[in-house]
This record gives structure tokens, C-alpha cells and sequence, in this order.
């Protein structure tokens, strides 16, 4: 599946100058894209649920490509987001299926810039009337990013702009969509907050053995964890067979926040995670359900551009049980 995702809300795509030159510009940058275009797949018809979130889950990041329809999405797409981010999907207790994914608004906006500030007849920015989207993806815990979107994006023969004056701004505008892609799925952030989902991933299951941990793990690693610390190797070994016999498979990692610092060659890491899980009864925990927020330090380097190498992990608890 692709790492890409463009939910097109034209509600006719095929009769857009702007936005169909978007997608072809990100298209002919990008060979990884899968583009949904909700008015060919559905218009009046029922949204496939079931295929929407194969999709969504499938991808690293999601484009929202859409005109700007009074201040908001066009109503096709308004109902995809009504329907498709639902309940224990995007959001509630279980909701946290695009968590960490890259939101991306790709915006085309028919009237000019100084339109949209305190003195032009719109009064507000465009990031200001799109404030409703970005809450939409903190509440989904998605990684939102500043919008790209272009001003006088509409063509009327003889009244409104140039034909080849939009379509070049549409050009622009995809180049621009396709850098901050290139940037979000190569940078070295974007390779470590990946690394760290599939890390915890990993951890949430439980699999008895320790193949997948080691080879990011230095030799000489230092892990230090509120049950004691562990070096190398054998310590992360002997730390993993004591969470075998205290944690039942599939915990629940939810990182909450990271951020991450350059240091020369090495990243540092500082991580607020919280974590549920269920223990067995001859473990520490008497079989107690666990529910606690830590803080993890982790000192980690990227080698040949792609491998992950932890060389220092610190958890410590923030409280008691949540």
C-alpha cells in the first residue's frame, strides 16, 4: 500500500484546473501515491468505511486536497471526515489509529491573498478559517502541519485570472506539496518518529523473541528502567524475559509527545508515553491492570541514512498509576 495518501473533495475533479494539476504535479514527483477521489468513488453514493480505513491505515502521510468552499471542505469531503474518522478509529478510548500519521491540508483558494487578512473582505487568513482541521487532527493524534495552499486558484473565461496563469500556480503549488512530503518521510525526524512507532509496536505484542530489538540496540547500550539497569545485549535480554513473565501480549504504548534534538552525529529523544497493559497473576503486579505515564530519554544515531541505533534508553515513571 502506499505511503501516500490524497483524499481528493472536488466535488468534480475532472472539471478543476487547479487541483487536478496538483495532484499530476505530486504524482510526477512522488511514485508512492494513491490518490482517493471521493467524487469518482462515491458523490451521492455510501462511503465504503471499511475501505477508507484500510487506506488511511496503510499510509505515513494524508493530503487533504480541496477547494475552498466558503471558508470550510466541500461538502463531500465534510462527510467524509464525519463519517470516516469515527468513533474508536480516530478518536475515544480506542481511537488512536492515525496516531502520529502527517496531516497535510493542500488548499486551492479562489479569491486573492489580501482578501484574507484583518482589512480585506474576508477579514480572516485562510489558517485561521482551517483552525476547525487542525483540532481535528490534534483530537486524532496526527502530526498537523502548517497548510499549503494557493491564492486566486479559479479560472472564468473573460472575467477572473488567466488559464495558464492558474494552472502554472497549480504547478507551484504541487512542487511545494511535494518538497514537504520528501522532507516529512526522509528527514532524519521522520525516520526516527516512524522508528518509534514501529519500536512500540513491537513492544506492544510481546513476541517472545528478541531478534527484532537487537539489531537496533548497541552493544554496548545502556538501559535504565525503573525495574534496574541493564547493559548491552544480555541486559536488554534479561530485562525483555522479566516483561514476558509480567505483561500479557498486546500492551498499549500511546506516545503522547516527542521531540527530538540533533547532537552532532546522535539524536536525543525525550518521549511522554503512556502505557496500559494487563499483568499476570505470579507477576510483581499480582495480575493488577497497569496504567502509568513515564518519560523515556532515549540517545540514538542513524547509520547509512536509514538504520536506527539506540545507545542509551532511560525510562522513568511520571506518578503513580493513571
Amino acid at each position: 500500500m502506499s505511503k501516500i495518501l490524497v483524499i481528493s473533495g472536488h466535488p468534480n475533479l475532472s472539471e478543476s484546473n487547479a487541483n487536478t494539476t496538483v495532484i499530476e504535479t505530486l504524482l510526477s514527483r512522488h511514485d508512492d501515491v494513491a490518490i482517493r477521489r471521493l467524487d469518482s468513488l462515491y458523490g451521492e453514493k455510501q462511503i465504503d468505511i471499511v475501505s477508507e480505513h484500510e487506506a488511511l491505515l496503510s499510509a505515513s502521510v494524508v493530503v487533504l486536497q480541496f477547494p475552498f468552499y466558503w471558508y470550510s471542505v466541500p461538502a463531500l469531503m465534510k462527510r467524509w471526515i464525519d463519517e470516516v474518522l469515527s468513533y474508536n478509529f480516530a478518536y475515544g478510548p480506542k481511537g488512536d489509529k492515525l496516531a502520529n500519521k502527517h496531516l497535510i491540508l493542500s488548499v486551492t483558494v479562489g479569491g486573492p491573498e489580501e482578501a484574507y487578512s484583518p482589512l480585506g473582505y474576508n477579514h480572516f487568513s485562510v489558517e485561521e478559517f482551517l483552525r476547525p482541521l487542525e483540532q481535528t487532527a490534534y483530537l486524532a493524534k496526527m502530526q498537523y502541519h502548517r497548510p499549503i495552499y494557493s491564492h486566486r486558484m479559479v479560472y472564468i473565461e473573460g472575467v477572473y485570472n488567466e488559464l495558464s496563469d492558474v494552472q502554472n500556480r497549480a504547478v507551484e503549488h504541487g512542487e511545494r506539496l511535494a518538497a514537504k512530503i520528501a522532507d516529512l518521510l526522509h528527514s532524519p525526524e521522520s525516520i526516527i518518529k516512524q522508528f518509534v512507532n514501529k519500536w512500540f509496536d513491537k513492544l506492544d505484542s510481546l513476541s517472545e523473541k528478541t531478534e527484532a530489538f537487537l539489531p537496533h540496540l548497541s552493544k554496548q547500550l545502556v538501559l535504565c528502567l525503573p525495574e534496574g539497569d541493564f547493559l548491552g545485549h544480555a541486559g536488554f535480554k534479561q530485562w525483555y524475559q522479566w516483561a514476558l513473565s509480567t505483561f500479557k501480549p498486546n500492551c498499549r504504548h500511546i506516545v503522547e509527545q516527542i521531540d527530538i534534538t540533533a547532537d552532532g552525529e546522535y539524536f536525543n529523544l525525550s518521549l511522554r508515553v503512556n502505557l496500559s497493559a494487563h499483568t499476570y497473576i505470579d507477576s510483581d503486579f499480582a495480575g493488577q491492570n497497569v496504567e502509568v505515564q513515564v518519560k523515556e530519554n532515549w540517545r540514538l544515531r542513524i547509520i547509512d541514512g536509514q538504520h536506527v541505533l539506540i545507545e542509551q534508553y532511560l525510562v522513568s515513571s511520571l506518578g503513580d498509576q493513571l
